[in-house]
């Protein structure tokens, strides 16, 4: 069974197919300068193969998911998950022969290309009897296979191109047909480009690229020059899927477009330059705040009165009785007022207790309501927040805790109020804020401790978040960023 996909039409007016049966057997290299219609070409061979052929496509800008109302393609942004999810998303897609579309848009290059990484090797390492014929697109191909060293680990490079060679050079046997798409030949690692026989050659204006271009389909280098002047989305073609002969094909429209669009040009406002400049200045010029007058000092014998009456001791008062719930209260304000003084982060519980007692006898509460273990357990808590006791839900976090050292059991709770309110997770400053200490390190350290206990799972996503998991209680902080 063979099906011809309906490219465009050639310089004289005939209709120039792709034939996908062959196409799938020996690959394809589209290349063209940004503007020249590469994005156009793709969209057209994936809306007319649509419905013949399983469709996957790796889409580093995010144009093509709107392939995914028209044609049924299932759209996944690779930012909202792990790199362990994107793989075994791609050995899924390859047992159920889904058509998908894997956006990267949201991630950096790394990112990026640890994403491809993955996903092309879960593709590839399928097993036998899933390996049923498949189109895998890959726009802006140079970002994943670059004939130069990237703005990105070395480990990262290698793993990126190495998925990038399997597709190109052993995919096929697998049923996997590369179809890549690049700005830049010269960009483009040449074991990669080296593999496809079919070449689709758009409008490029350096020299190195021509060069290569002209080379690919077999034309000499003075016949390099009417590669600069081909019109926007106009392709020489070339390849046992398309023609045995360089053939130029003006492609033909398409039904979906890219979620932005190309630039559109629209009318200045109208308004006159005095009232613009007016309306573009207004309030940049704020006035001075005024520094408040000094205040004039109280005149000597004043002062002399005040310290004699400051001297005259305060009767003892008679000490009072409290009930529970004013105990409570007095043990909820003071550590309130403990953690809000910001020199309290740098001492130790021990030196903390003493103020905690002259705090209490202040307010007229001696002895202290708490002996120095509990108030250690409850100054953690209060750092993380929770200021009303470790009642109900909270004892439960605290017996889970048990095994914790004091000192760290404020960093567990900061974390599991936040999971427990579903917040985002909190950052490693407020981490090492609650711990007591200023060290970003040491504040990772803990966290890497407690989850060394089993207490928290950690889970970092291909935007770089970080969300911690607390199995036994079940509850999970969202995503942040953990700096």
């Amino acid at each position: 069974m063979t099906f011809q996909v309906d490219m465009g039409l050639d310089t004289g007016g005939q209709p120039v197919p792709i034939d996908l049966e062959e196409l799938l057997a020996t690959r394809l290299l589209v290349q063209g300068n940004s503007g020249s219609g590469k994005s156009h070409l793709l969209r057209r061979l994936l809306e007319r193969s649509a419905g013949q052929v399983q469709q996957i496509i790796i889409d580093p800008e995010g144009d093509f998911v709107t392939l995914a109302d028209a044609y049924g393609h299932i759209a996944i942004s690779a930012a909202d998950y792990s790199v362990g999810e994107i793989a075994r998303f791609g050995t899924r897609i390859r047992e159920h022969r889904s058509s998908v579309v894997l956006d990267l848009e949201g991630l950096e290059m790394e990112g990026q290309m640890r994403c491809a990484a993955a996903f092309l090797s879960a593709l590839f390492d399928a097993p036998r009897e899933h390996w049923f014929p498949a189109l895998v697109v890959v726009d802006e191909a140079q970002v994943f296979a670059p004939s130069m060293g990237a703005e990105v680990t070395e480990e990262v490079r290698r793993a990126s191109l190495g998925a990038m060679t399997n597709l190109m050079c052993r995919g096929r046997k697998r049923g996997l047909a590369g179809i890549i798409a690049t700005q830049r030949l010269a960009k483009l690692a040449k074991n990669v480009a080296a593999e496809a026989s079919n070449f689709l050659m758009g409008r490029t204006f350096l020299d190195i690229d021509m060069a290569r271009a002209a080379d690919l389909l077999g034309m000499e280098r003075r016949q390099a020059e009417q590669i600069r002047d081909l019109p926007r989305g106009t392709f020489l073609a070339l390849g046992p899927a398309v023609s045995r002969r360089p053939v130029s094909i003006k492609v033909g429209s398409v039904e979906t477009g890219s979620r932005g669009g190309g630039p559109v040009l629209t009318p200045l406002p109208s308004a006159p330059t005095g009232e613009m400049k007016q309306l573009l200045l207004l309030g940049l010029e704020e006035p001075m705040p005024t520094p408040p007058p000094a205040p004039r000092p109280a005149p000597a014998a004043k002062v002399i009165d005040r310290i004699a009456a400051d001297s005259v001791p305060d009767p003892v008062p008679e000490v009072p009785r409290h009930t529970a719930e004013e105990l409570a209260a007095v043990v909820r304000d003071v550590l309130s007022a403990i953690v809000e003084d910001p020199d309290s982060t740098a001492r130790p519980a021990a030196i903390l207790y003493q103020d905690f007692q002259v705090r209490c006898r202040m307010v007229g509460v001696s002895p202290a309501p708490l002996d120095p273990s509990g108030f250690a357990r409850r100054l953690a808590a209060a750092r993380a927040g929770i200021l009303d006791g470790l009642d109900g839900d909270w004892a439960e976090a605290i017996a889970t805790a048990h095994e914790l050292p004091d000192e760290m059991l404020g960093a567990f709770l900061l974390v599991a109020k936040a999971a427990r309110e579903g917040l985002p997770c909190p950052s490693d400053a407020e981490i090492a804020q609650t711990y007591g200490t200023s060290s970003l390190g040491r504040a990772r350290r803990v966290l890497s401790y407690i989850e060394g206990r089993n207490l928290f799972v950690t889970r970092i996503d291909l935007a770089g978040k970080r969300s911690v998991t607390i199995p036994t209680l079940g509850w999970t902080t969202q995503p942040a960023d953990a700096g």
